[in-house]
Order: structure tokens, then sequence, then C-alpha cells
């Protein structure tokens, strides 16, 4: 198997906008269905979003979830560890935030935080996040032992591609929000991040929680890209069928005069 390489996922064909919407319906219909499922069979499935920063997770995230049942469904973003947190295993704060049984759950950013930001900036020392890639995989690997589906995106822009959507953020008033000082030390930093992206796909790109790379300098592209990944990850082997109305439930219909 030829190993996943950032540069390998820059090149990327643009959506028009009556493909991207078509094809976005469908997918969330989709989505909706597999949901269903998972509801009905008590089933669970956890995806975890990592990439550079301006790559698009956000958009893709409100596409994912926003035909879905919000009582089913859980977006956790995740940011620096709290001081409580700095205290406990760095895995801690993941295991309180798995999904429950019938529950879809969406990781922005995730546990992979101990190979990455704090790597790169020393958060962690080299033992620490150099035994992780371990840790890691033993923990998805107890969550897929117990029933749990998982689903691992990154989303990949280039340098020249992730500066205009900065700027974006600079210049367009209500996006500022999204955008800080964090994203320029970190694009200071874009080699030493290659290099432990790569080193994550390397260690912890398993048969049970694959990576899927996207590209995704054209946001339309990489949302169905992004979409259709999910859903052929919380769909495959899953019985996508009606459920049959119980005989309780159909007598107590017809008693009620609903059918």
């Amino acid at each position: 198997m030829s190993k996943l390489r950032l540069k390998h996922f820059e090149d990327v064909i643009p959506v028009d906008r009556k493909t991207y919407k078509a094809r976005l319906e469908t997918l969330q219909h989709q989505m909706e269905l597999i949901q269903a499922a998972y509801i009905c069979r008590n089933l669970r499935a956890m995806i975890a979003l990592e990439g550079w920063d301006a790559g698009g997770k956000g958009g893709l995230i409100k596409r994912l979830t926003e035909t879905l049942d919000p009582r089913y469904t859980e977006v956790w973003p995740i940011g620096a560890p709290t001081e409580i947190e700095r205290g406990e295993h760095y895995l801690e704060r993941f295991w309180r935030r798995l999904p429950d049984k019938r529950e879809i759950t969406v990781f922005d950013r995730s546990w992979y935080g101990r190979v990455l930001v704090e790597r790169v900036d020393g958060f962690a020392t080299p033992a620490q996040w150099g035994r992780a890639y371990d840790e890691i995989n033993q923990f998805e690997a107890v969550q897929a032992a117990d029933g749990v589906r998982i689903v691992k995106l990154f989303l990949h822009v280039t340098q020249g591609e992730q500066d205009r959507r900065l700027k974006e953020r600079l210049e367009v008033p209500w996006k500022r929000w999204k955008t800080g000082l964090d994203d320029y030390h970190n694009r200071s930093q874009r080699d030493a991040y290659t290099e432990a992206y790569h080193d994550m796909f390397d260690k912890t790109s398993t048969e049970i929680a694959p990576w899927t790379v996207i590209a995704a300098d054209d946001k339309k592209a990489a949302r169905l890209a992004g979409m259709e990944a999910v859903v052929k990850g919380l769909g495959a082997g899953v019985d996508l069928s009606w459920p049959d109305i119980s005989p309780e439930l159909e007598k107590a219909a017809k008693k009620a005069g609903v059918l």
C-alpha cells in the first residue's frame, strides 16, 4: 500500500453549483437513512476531522449534520485542554465524549492533538508523543471492538489556498471570529506539521480506522468527498431497510383510527 502523502492531494476538479447541490442533497438523504438505521439498531459512530487551519472542516461539518436529528448527533470542537484536563491522561477527555448508543459524534479536531500540535509546539516530550501512536491505535481498537464505527478525515489545502482563505477571514467582518494569531503561528510551522501529518498517517492509518485524505482547495468538491467517505464508512454493512411495524403498534394505530 502506498503511503499517504499530502502532495498527492493537491489536484482537484472544481464542482459546479448545480452538480454540487444535486449531489449534496443525495448525500444528505443517505445520511438521514444511515442515522435512522443507527437509531433503530442502537449503533454508534464517531467521525474525527483533522486538517490545516481554514481547511474547511466547519463547512463540511455543517453540511454533514444540518439535516440530521440533533438529538442523536453530537459535535465536539476540540481546543486546548483545560487546567484540569492537563492533569489527566490526554485521552481522558475523549473517553468522556464517546458516542452513546444511537449517536453519531463528530470531533472537530481530535485525540491526534498529542502527535500534532503538542508535538510541533513542544507541549509533549518526544517520549510522550512517540508512544502516543500505539496508545491511539489501542484506543481506536477498543472502540471498534465495542461496535463503534470510526471515520477519520484529513482536509488538505495548499499554502496558496490557505492564505487566500485567511485573507478573506480578515476582510469579511462576520468571518473574523474564525481566525486568530494561532492560525499564523501554525502557518509558520507548515514543514513541521507536514512531517507530523505524514508520521500520523504512517503509524495510525489502520485496517479498522484508516485515514482518508481529501484534496480541499475546492470547497464544494471537498464537502462532497468528505460526505461520500462518511456515507461509505458509516453505511457499509449496515441494514438500511425500514423496520417493520410491530403488531402492538399497528393494533394501537388502528384502534385510534390512524390506520
